[in-house]
């Protein structure tokens, strides 16, 4: 079987496109200190890139929903690349075109925000489309190139910035730019399947509104993006500012084994899924990311803050694709609007997260440290989403009834 008829390709450009993402997320966020320093931009205004790429890609969510289904899937992802990799290869030159380096790095964040809006809402459908069994252990497993590809990001970034010098940063934004424009010339290829069931109409936007299941959903979906993105958007600037590590090994140490550790989360998960239940996974996940959190903040020993931030990875891994499963399996026919809703939800959480540990931090006088005990908060209410699904199964006969 070829390219154009053989799914694995579909499933291997989707892994890339997961990969792709990783990069858009994690390369900048290496930079934060860089960026404060060679253009003299406060952490308040550093916190603000985080904030306006996720709320860009909260928009991309939101319109995705009705703008998909009319122009295809396969034109919407190819597009998705070809903004990711723009986006990526403008920081090697746009800052430096303004007289206020900060504008073109939010020229920069528009692009790559809009390439990873559309890769999120279109990529776990496309997976979930595919003639795939094990639904649920296939979706972690996607999931899992987002970590091993974060992980990829940050060590060989941090091995170029030793062989070649931070300064050559620029470089280094150009190289990463490739992946997304070949992965943009792959999707042109792989077969795309029909993302709703045959003869099933897709759930529209105000049925969704109108499900109580759905707004349960949508909590998980919120407190999933906004654990993991709140350890893992600052655990660099954190290992270098807040514990004086030099930043090699703390990029190592910390948002390296993050990712590390999370992508051992979801593969354990996607090998041993018939074994393991979702949501007492679930449970534990979120117990062991409270934990995390607390250690991160309240030890004045180095190792273990950087140890903690590593925990913390394993403990997000599932939340994510783990929510997304449970969407699937409780809105049947969800299709585009579920799979937008839920990105957007992830999404909302993903910019809330950080932006609320970046702006507490700075209350406390630039101290991540103490600003990261807010990421508590996110954990907790992904427990307390869990809850309210057990229970509002147990009242109803069947899942199918808790879409009414």
């Amino acid at each position: 079987m070829g390219i154009k008829t053989n799914y694995k390709h579909t499933l291997s450009a989707s892994c890339i496109g997961y990969v792709t993402q990783a990069i858009v997320n994690n390369f900048a966020p290496l930079l934060f200190l860089t960026f404060q320093t060679t253009y003299g931009i406060s952490l308040e205004k550093i916190t603000l890139l985080v904030t306006i790429n996720f709320v860009l890609q909260f928009f991309i969510d939101l319109a995705a929903a009705k703008f998909i289904d009319k122009i295809g899937y396969r034109v919407a992802i190819v597009a998705a690349h070809i903004f990711a990799g723009i986006g990526l290869a403008s920081f090697s030159f746009l800052p430096d075109l303004f007289a206020d380096p900060y504008i073109g790095l939010l020229i920069c964040v528009t692009f790559c925000a809009i390439g990873g809006g559309l890769d999120e809402v279109l990529i776990s459908p496309i997976v979930e489309s595919c003639p795939t069994k094990r639904k649920a252990a296939v979706m972690s497993f996607l999931h899992s190139f987002y970590s091993w590809g974060s992980a990829f990001v940050i060590a060989a970034s941090t091995l170029f910035f030793v062989i070649f010098g931070i300064e050559n940063w620029k470089w280094l934004a150009c190289i990463w730019a490739i992946l997304p424009l070949f992965d943009a010339n792959y999707f042109l290829f792989v077969p795309i399947y029909n993302t709703k069931e045959e003869n099933e109409k897709g759930v529209k936007l105000k049925q969704l509104f109108s499900m109580k299941i759905f707004w349960v959903l949508s909590l998980l979906m919120l407190s999933a993006g906004a654990a993991e993105l709140s350890m893992s958007q600052w655990a660099s600037a954190f290992a270098e500012s807040a514990l004086g590590v030099n930043k090699s090994i703390g990029d190592i140490a910390g948002p390296c084994m993050f990712a590390v550790l999370m992508g051992v989360s979801r593969s354990v998960y996607a090998k041993f899924s018939e074994k393991i239940d979702l949501m007492a996974f679930m449970v534990f996940s979120a117990l062991l990311c409270m934990a995390s959190y607390v250690t991160v903040t309240l030890s004045s020993n180095a190792v273990l803050s950087l140890i903690a931030c590593g925990v913390c990875g394993f403990s997000v891994g599932i939340m994510w694709p783990g929510s997304v499963s449970i969407a699937v399996k409780h809105v049947k026919g969800g299709g585009t609007a579920l799979f937008a809703m839920m990105a957007l939800f992830g999404d909302v959480g993903a910019t809330a997260g950080p932006t609320i540990v970046g702006f507490a931090s700075g209350a406390f006088g630039d101290d991540l440290q103490k600003g990261l005990i807010f990421g508590i908060i996110f954990p907790v209410l992904l427990l307390l989403g869990i809850f309210m699904i057990r229970r509002m199964k147990k009242k109803a006969e069947s899942p199918q009834l808790l879409n009414k």
